[in-house]
């Protein structure tokens, strides 16, 4: 079992930073992909970035890359969302995921995800 609790959400200016940490219970935490979506208002939730168990090889959805980096400490059971350069349209409400036997690739498909957190809001005003 692995319970997962986002934080560091909130709201900023189009253009400023934010980062988001995510904290994972449990001894297990380094067996799994890990992954950010997130879900805007009256849309579907959506792949935003994920990292490997333990290579930090990392995957990111087109509207993120090279804005956004996902990175993990599988010391501290953490892994974290560096969001540069927010727009508007990065308003959500971010999610983060873990999944047991995932690439990468294969976790932006949404399937096979076995723990979502509770999710935190990212509002980026214009």
């Amino acid at each position: 079992q692995v319970q997962l609790v986002e934080s560091g959400g909130g709201l900023v200016q189009a253009g400023d930073s934010l980062r988001l940490s995510c904290a994972a219970s449990g001894r297990t935490f380094s067996r799994y992909t890990m992954g950010w979506f997130r879900q805007a208002p009256g849309k579907e939730r959506e792949f935003v970035a994920s990292i490997s168990r333990t290579y930090g090889n990392t995957y990111y959805s087109d509207a993120v890359k090279g804005r956004f980096t996902i990175s993990r400490d599988n010391t501290k059971n953490t892994v974290d969302l560096q969001m540069n350069s927010l727009k508007p349209e990065d308003t959500a409400v971010y999610y983060c995921a873990a999944a047991f036997g995932r690439t990468t690739q294969g976790m932006s498909t949404m399937m096979g995800i076995d723990y979502w957190g509770q999710g935190t809001q990212v509002t980026v005003s214009s």
